[in-house]
């Protein structure tokens, strides 16, 4: 039997694992045919073995005592030979000038490791390198005509943009091109796809932006590869948009899309893995354990099904999908019941970072960062005003959105004075986003203008956009900084900022 993972057993269990194969050892070393097991007499297969896999030491291990150590052979798994593999991998999927693409390849990891910025969800080791490979022999077979640097080209750029922070996307088109220079192959267009991600975020009232439909056709191209990508990036992003329209577009297009969303933090392990009582053996269904079996089920429709985890990851409760998520494909319950991921399922996890995450689920999954700071905070607004009834009403009220706020957000969150000096940030009770203080504004006005909805008096507007502005920018403030803020939009709307006045 080979166990996987060993080494995230509890100690208390391990110990008692050693003294069950040193009996087994025995028993083969005096070449019994039956021997007692457990005060159970069983028969024996001198043919058996047992083989362990485990990974060094991190949040979630524990240290193996020395009595199972004595027990096994210690094999070690060096660093293997990218290179080689890469070349062996292009070898069998077609490709001609192998080892030269092979040596780029491996060439533009490294430098990419090097050069990038240190993200807790960035891998450049052999699962990432697979998946580019894999996407790579498509591509070769979907367009056997294109020159084979342009293929590799491609699936380099693709599969790995997804996963960079706004910051790394210009050093690592940078990469690509000292590697492959004069290559310029613009992104591919799904026609149907593109067009359907278009029309569903359109029908929910969305603003179409080409990043965010580029977003959800990196998330369908990552899922052609890895059937568990994560979606990383911090709130504001647009991450559950970005899930959403995918599911949303493949249903129109036909290919009927369902989410089954779950919160594993909210529950502790055995409500969500399920539980079996030492005692009477009874098994009791956790959550997750009954959401895959259901999802799992044999189906004739042309669907596919989506387990989406919207919640933090830490090696409490992931560790134990690390099977699932590699290619052997397999949750493995407390009570021994092993269930195959089926090919209509897929596993999604939506999360702000992966701090508390190990290197051995990392690369097992696909990457998708959502960087809020391609979304910003006007698309928001645009879609909140574009809701107003009154066309005057909107227009005014979009003037003084770009008067009062764009400003009063820099000074709140970077510093940023009326004179483009850079000072100190105003301080908030919790952190806030930028997009989280225009929501609030938005709701302000929408409560204040729910009695006006026909309002275009420019003066009254702004006296209640200022008053909205006031109570939820400046809302979540400290004392000393409500003054400082009160002082700066005054001096933007013009007013007196003596303390006997009042905005």
């Amino acid at each position: 039997g080979c166990f996987d993972e060993f080494n995230r057993i509890d100690v208390s269990v391990l110990s008692v694992i050693s003294t069950q194969l040193k009996t087994i050892q025995n028993a083969i070393i005096m070449n019994l045919k039956r021997f007692q097991f457990e005060g159970t007499e069983i028969a024996l297969d001198d043919r058996m073995g047992v083989f362990v896999t485990m990974n060094p030491g991190y949040a979630g291990r524990t240290e193996l005592p020395e009595s199972v150590k004595a027990l096994f052979r210690p094999v070690v798994c060096i660093v293997p030979d990218l290179e080689q593999i890469c070349q062996i991998m292009l070898f069998s999927e077609g490709f001609l000038m192998a080892a030269t693409l092979a040596k780029k390849m491996t060439v533009l990891y490294k430098l990419a490791k090097g050069q990038l910025s240190k993200q807790y969800h960035y891998d450049f080791g052999m699962r990432a390198l697979k998946a580019v490979l894999v996407m790579a022999g498509e591509l070769k077979r979907g367009s056997p005509d294109l020159d084979e640097d342009t293929v590799l080209m491609r699936a380099l750029r693709d599969m790995n943009l997804p996963k960079f922070v706004f910051e790394d996307v210009p050093l690592f088109l940078g990469l690509i091109q000292d590697l492959f220079p004069g290559l310029d192959c613009p992104r591919v267009r799904y026609e149907s796809f593109n067009s359907a991600v278009e029309q569903v975020l359109a029908e929910n009232k969305y603003v179409v932006l080409p990043h965010q439909v580029d977003k959800v056709v990196q998330l369908y191209e990552t899922m052609l590869t890895r059937h568990t990508t994560m979606v990383v990036g911090n709130t504001g992003g647009g991450k559950s948009v970005v899930i959403n329209t995918l599911a949303q577009a493949q249903t129109k297009l036909g290919l009927q899309t369902k989410l089954f969303t779950l919160n594993a933090k909210a529950i502790n392990i055995s409500e969500l893995y399920g539980v079996l009582d030492p005692v009477t053996r009874d098994w009791t269904d956790g959550l997750l354990s009954k959401i895959f079996r259901e999802c799992c089920k044999p189906t004739d429709k042309q669907e596919r099904r989506y387990i989406v985890f919207d919640t933090d990851v830490d090696a409490l409760w992931v560790e134990n999908m690390n099977s699932v998520m590699d290619d052997n494909k397999l949750l493995t319950l407390p009570n021994g019941e092993r269930i195959r991921l089926a090919k209509h399922v897929a596993l999604l996890v939506e999360v702000a970072d992966l701090q508390y995450a190990s290197p051995a689920t990392i690369s097992r999954c696909g990457m998708v960062y959502v960087d809020p700071k391609n979304l910003g905070f006007v698309p928001y607004w645009q879609k909140w005003c574009t809701a107003r009834p009154s066309e005057a009403q909107r227009t005014v009220l979009t003037t003084l959105f770009d008067k009062y706020v764009p400003s009063c957000i820099a000074r709140i969150l970077d510093g940023v004075d009326e004179t483009g000096q850079i000072g100190d940030r105003l301080k908030n009770i919790i952190p806030r986003t930028n997009l989280n203080l225009v929501t609030q504004l938005c709701h302000l006005l929408e409560a204040l203008l729910a009695a006006h909805a026909d309002l275009e008096d420019p003066a009254t507007l702004e006296a209640t956009f200022l008053c909205a502005l006031t109570w939820s920018l400046g809302a979540g403030l400290l004392e000393d900084d409500r003054v400082i803020f009160d002082k700066y939009v005054k001096r933007l709307a013009g007013l007196p900022s003596s303390s006997s006045s009042s905005s």
